[in-house]
């Protein structure tokens, strides 16, 4: 989905004050109507019967179906909760949920926290300039997610490559569907450990407590979306956050001196960023009307989670960033069943990291021109190439 920086393109925040609601053609070469107000965002995300998750693309392609394995689409989406609908979601998410209450969250924060202060050691020994993505941004989520799940930290070099490729929209599917398989065949190597053996991580409470509940290609689809979710989301939050605080240094000084105003800052800079610009498509499975439109059953529907975060009819001055706005009412993290498993993960690692940086670095300052930043503009998670400072 197109961005200008910070912002939604500029022909989308026209669809959102014009029609709302049009037919698009994805990166995929899927035809399929894009909402773009918040209201609208949220009646459709909040009706999994009649906006399905578990669609094919034979359903809504059938030329990009002929060039899909049905047998391979069909066992890569085993585990995954964002292919599933109720009751299958309400049955796996069950068995997550308890990993990602708060009380648990708040175990991890000492580690979190040791997490964030070795990373900023480092990158104080090593001194300026640093790529505060390379250094700073991906590798804290990566090794908070490794933890969590038990995966060996010396594999994250090779599944943030993987991953990267998997989510840039511009790499040949074929590439990507490759990237798929290789991806499901480590996490089935990492389930059939924790089958084995399992430990005290995330993946060895799923065997001890739902083993008998939950089989081998769930386990394993599970792990997978959670490795990714649990790091690029978050890390390109870490990465654009700091630039755009940057950008704002009032608000940057209050982050910085102020805890009270970081959980506040966190969510502003949810709603104001947008880094999942779409989520998942989901496939009408009736006729409905949005805005006057008729969304035929059987057509796909995407969201323009950037426009909806910027809606005026929600927000005054949306386009503004307000760290002291007060409002967690954002669809950054979703919305309905499908809303964010691991956002009480996501708000404490932001919330540690985010004044930890600023206030080991009180001088932290763009090391390249402000407009030689370079954005990832084809990336399913907006993000950053990398983001350069000094000190």
């Amino acid at each position: 989905m197109r961005r200008s920086g910070f912002d939604p393109d500029p022909a989308l925040t026209a669809l959102r004050e014009g029609p709302g609601v049009t037919r698009v053609e994805n990166a995929f070469g899927m035809t399929s109507w894009l909402v773009t107000r918040q209201a609208d965002v949220r009646r459709l995300l909040g009706d999994p019967e009649a906006f399905s998750n578990a669609w094919s693309p034979a359903q809504v392609n059938q030329e990009l179906a002929r060039d899909v394995d049905p047998e391979q689409m069909q066992a890569n989406r085993r585990g995954n909760l964002l292919a599933y609908d109720p009751p299958e979601h309400t049955r796996l998410r069950r068995m997550l949920t308890p990993d990602f209450t708060m009380r648990r969250m708040r175990r991890l924060e000492p580690r979190i926290v040791e997490i964030v202060e070795a990373h900023l050691d480092a990158m104080e020994a090593a001194g300026p300039p640093a790529d505060l993505v390379a250094q700073f941004a991906l590798p804290i989520p990566s090794l908070v997610i490794c933890e969590l799940l038990g995966v060996p930290y010396e594999d994250r070099e090779e599944f943030q490559r993987r991953t990267g490729r998997l989510l840039d929209v511009s790499v040949p599917v074929e590439e990507r569907m490759g990237l798929q398989v290789e991806s499901r065949a480590y996490m089935t190597r990492l389930a059939e450990r924790a089958r084995r053996s399992p430990g005290e991580d995330m993946l060895g409470m799923l065997v001890r407590e739902h083993g008998d509940d939950l089989d081998q290609a769930e386990l394993v689809g599970i792990a997978g979306l959670l490795l990714i979710a649990g790091h690029e989301t978050t890390s390109n939050m870490l990465g654009l956050g700091t630039l755009a605080l940057l950008r704002h240094p009032d608000q940057l000084a209050e982050v910085r001196d102020d805890p009270a105003s970081v959980p506040g800052a966190v969510e502003e800079l949810m709603r104001w960023l947008s880094i999942v610009h779409s989520g998942a498509p989901r496939l009408a499975t009736r006729d409905v009307e949005i805005d006057g439109v008729t969304i035929p059953r059987g057509d796909l529907v995407a969201f323009a989670l950037p426009t909806a975060n910027r809606d005026p009819e929600v927000y005054d001055d949306p386009d503004a960033l307000d760290i002291g706005r007060g409002t967690m009412n954002h669809v950054g993290f979703g919305h309905g069943v499908h809303h964010c498993l691991g956002a009480p993960l996501a708000r404490m690692e932001m919330r540690i990291a985010f004044p930890a940086l600023l206030r080991r670095f009180p001088g932290l300052r763009l090391a390249i021109a402000d407009d030689e930043v370079e954005f990832r503009s084809f990336h399913v998670v907006y993000g950053l190439r990398s983001l350069p400072v000094a000190w």
